[in-house]
């Protein structure tokens, strides 16, 4: 969802600068983004917030969102060529999940917010798993839900933590590159395709390409 179906990842960054920045600590962005990618608020803030409690890992995961959702409404909008792809998919009969890391909360913010829920036969949040990405937890429940074997299936990503949880659940990956070049992408082992947006991405090739 974060980064692919919204072009936000930025606002995220910023977010945590905030928090991170605001409780006297020191924000070292790409270090930050390169060990946290794909994971949860649950597995990022204990690594940042060393010995924070429960209700502390609560409470800052809380006012993080807060920041994000403040920061992004105003922009709020999906990443172009986005509804044309999930039109066109819905047409074809394609099934369709989304697979996110982040919070009921933000999920409702994005795919209510944009009316994009209809979209989807299953959503699998922070909620559904114990683990994020890498880890392939989220792509296999997903799969799992629409009951579709892995091999069928295709993610659509921008992390390269998500890749990794591509290539784990035994699927293929589209890139969309709203965070990362593509030539950087095409590196990984389960991407097949990178590009910039929706724009032009026709749902019924990659199906005939990449899961027959």
């Amino acid at each position: 969802m974060d980064g692919t179906l919204v072009d936000n990842m930025h606002v995220h960054t910023e977010a945590w600068r905030q928090l991170i920045e605001e409780n006297g600590l020191v924000f070292n962005k790409r270090q930050f983004l390169v060990e946290t990618a794909g994971q949860t608020n649950r597995e990022i803030i204990p690594k940042v917030f060393i010995g924070a409690s429960d209700d502390e890992i609560t409470e800052l995961a809380k006012r993080k969102e807060e920041l994000y959702r403040e920061a992004f409404l105003p922009v709020r909008k999906p990443v172009a060529g986005l509804i044309e792809f999930l039109d066109r998919s819905l047409e074809l009969g394609i099934k369709m999940a989304v697979a996110t890391a982040a919070s009921n909360t933000n999920m409702e913010f994005i795919l209510d917010g944009l009316e994009l829920r209809k979209y989807f036969d299953a959503i699998t949040t922070a909620t559904d798993v114990t683990i994020g990405k890498p880890d392939p937890a989220m792509f296999l429940v997903s799969a799992e839900k629409l009951d579709v074997a892995p091999e069928k299936c295709i993610v659509f990503e921008d992390a390269f933590g998500g890749f990794e949880a591509a290539l784990r659940a035994g699927m293929k990956a589209i890139a969309i590159t709203t965070v990362n070049p593509a030539e950087e992408v095409l590196k990984a082992e389960a991407v097949v395709e990178a590009h910039q947006d929706f724009t032009g991405l026709d749902p019924k090739r990659l199906v005939e390409l990449y899961t027959t």
